[in-house]
């Protein structure tokens, strides 16, 4: 049986033998409208990062895809963070991780146990990172601490200060 991809992001928490957990992931962001001269949509990445800081999974690189000659690429790196620990070695686009920038206001990406690699995590203490930056604007990272396995529901929130408003991550 083949199943379609929104149904795949809603399987339920299930504990797997290997220590690992597999859990929908929800993950839900503000992008501030800033009253500025020359305002773009942010690029924006997520990851999850591990206790050490090393990347566990990459779950969305947001940017503009739809440039000519795949120019939106060039801004990729503007996300430095992300870049440097998974991005120079990534050929975009990244297929089921790539996406469209997003205007300004509250968005929300669901994501499954197989598709990112969450169902193979060991338990621990992990990051959800967020990063955002802006041609012609600033860039900004905000990290939300998480445990896996997930005992029942979890939610955890950040908030930034100027590319990104409010981050949580919610775990079922």
């Amino acid at each position: 049986m083949k199943l379609s991809p929104s149904l795949a992001l809603t399987l339920p928490l299930t504990l797997l033998s290997s220590g690992a957990v597999a859990a929908d992931l929800s993950v839900k962001f503000e992008l501030p409208q800033l009253n500025v001269a020359e305002y773009h949509k942010p690029y924006v990445a997520m990851w999850i990062e591990k206790a050490d800081g090393g990347i566990a999974s990459t779950l969305a690189v947001l940017y503009d895809i739809k440039k000519k000659d795949n120019a939106g690429e060039k801004w990729v790196k503007d996300m430095r963070t992300w870049w440097r620990k998974a991005g120079r070695e990534a050929k975009l686009p990244i297929d089921g991780v790539s996406g469209a920038t997003r205007a300004a206001g509250s968005h929300t990406l669901s994501f499954g146990p197989a598709r990112h690699g969450i169902d193979k995590l060991p338990a621990g203490d992990y990051k959800l990172v967020v990063e955002a930056a802006r041609e012609a604007g600033g860039r900004e990272l905000v990290r939300v601490p998480f445990t896996l396995p997930a005992k029942g529901k979890v939610a955890a929130n950040a908030s930034g200060k100027e590319e990104l408003g409010a981050v949580s991550l919610q775990i079922q």
